[in-house]
């Protein structure tokens, strides 16, 4: 029988909430993961169908061939796997996100991103989650970054600036690569006196992050892919908000609504 629970101490909690994220040792055994990733890399393939922008490169416009992407980005891989739904990382993040940040989590999207080899722009821009979403009055977010491939400064691990999570505001955030009908990617930009701590983690390790801590990652200077399984659990009243106002999370949303939330460091509901 699969157990579902992974123990948060509370060690892991007082960081998460001094720091705005935590690193989780081991959430996801070899044999786990190694099942995790043989659908991973039918997304990558596209033989799994991902319609739309739900299939882009998170390192670009959306006018990108595919060939040509540095951040493979998969929206909702689960909407379009079905077989992934209550898999073993769903159930574990689960249990994370309700000792992180108690009852009433439920998964409000999931997502993959993988970084091409060999490629200096599969650089995440610095952005902090709030930036992309709607304004609640209940923002607990636990998000659960899961290492498919041991993640390294090489390849481009995650990077925080834990400070961001006590400043009153979000810092202005702007789109990435145009507008968002021509990419999803917002970025905001470090300021003197910021703090980095860069977080290398194993395969099967994963981060947990909160919806405020600004993050970022480099490119990957690597001969292999950096592939990461992302799942970002928040509060069910937030997450039926965000529905009531049609955002899903899919880059498939209507730009209205995308246009609605998340620009110039401002989250807000409706235009």
């Amino acid at each position: 029988m699969i157990d579902a629970e992974y123990p948060i101490t509370d060690d892991h909690r007082r960081q998460f909430a001094e720091q705005g994220f935590v690193h989780l040792r081991g959430v996801l055994s070899e044999e786990e993961i190694a099942s995790i990733e043989v659908d991973y890399d039918r997304f990558l393939r596209r033989e799994i169908d991902v319609p739309g922008n739900d299939f882009c490169d998170m390192a670009g416009d959306y006018g990108r061939d595919p060939k040509d992407f540095s951040i493979v980005n998969v929206m909702l891989p689960r909407r379009y796997h079905p077989a992934w739904v209550g898999n073993i990382v769903e159930q574990r993040g689960a249990s994370i996100a309700r000792q992180l940040c108690g009852d009433g989590m439920e998964l409000d999207y999931d997502q993959l991103l993988a970084k091409q080899p060999y490629k200096d722009d599969a650089i995440f821009a610095w952005h902090q989650d709030m930036a992309y979403w709607p304004d609640t009055p209940d923002t607990r977010t636990a998000t659960v970054w899961l290492a498919v491939d041991h993640s390294t400064q090489e390849n481009g691990c995650m990077r925080f600036v834990p400070q961001t999570i006590h400043e009153p505001s979000l810092r202005p955030h702007a789109p990435v690569f145009g507008g968002r009908g021509t990419s999803h990617a917002l970025g905001t930009e470090l300021r003197d006196g910021d703090e980095v701590i860069t977080v290398p983690i194993a395969r099967g390790d994963c981060t947990v992050h909160n919806e405020r801590v600004m993050h970022g990652s480099g490119g990957n200077m690597t001969p292999g892919y950096r592939r990461a399984y992302i799942l970002a659990f928040r509060s069910v009243d937030t997450i039926a908000t965000e529905r009531a106002l049609g955002f899903t999370h899919s880059h498939n949303d209507s730009t209205d609504v995308l246009e609605s939330v998340g620009i110039d460091g401002e989250t807000r509901v409706g235009s």
